[in-house]
């Protein structure tokens, strides 16, 4: 079958909008609140949230025996869909309040060793919003 040359135009401008859409669409797309690393933006079931930096990792290496666990408090960005970022500091497992909800840093990996610090770029956060309509 010959396309006929006033059938080609339109044809070819309907592949091209279709693949701008796929191409948009998944440049748009933020990830979850699962493994989100240092400087990366994450959707947490609504809020999009940036972890920026780890201000404390006093956890227990998990090679040695301690008296307390120790804590992670990490500094944050709430990117507002005004434009807006709004820094705030969670700390894993406590709820902290934001937007109309709360939000708990629920893990971080890797685990803490005696042996070598954890440099910041394989540090990896998970998050849980709580709230919202």
């Amino acid at each position: 079958m010959q396309i006929t040359p006033r059938f080609a135009l339109p044809a070819f401008a309907a592949v091209l909008t279709l693949d701008a859409c796929a191409t948009t669409a998944s440049q748009t797309a933020l990830p979850d609140g699962r493994d989100v690393a240092l400087g990366e933006r994450a959707m947490v079931d609504g809020p999009v949230v940036q972890p920026v930096a780890v201000l404390e990792d006093s956890r227990c290496p998990a090679t040695a025996r301690c008296v307390w666990a120790g804590r992670v408090r990490v500094k944050m960005l709430w990117l507002r869909p005004t434009g807006e970022k709004q820094p705030f500091e969670v700390t894993l497992g406590e709820a902290t309040p934001l937007a109309d909800g709360a939000i708990r840093l629920e893990s971080v990996r890797p685990e803490k060793r005696t042996t070598a610090p954890i440099a910041a770029k394989d540090y990896r956060f998970s998050f849980r919003f709580d709230g919202g309509l």
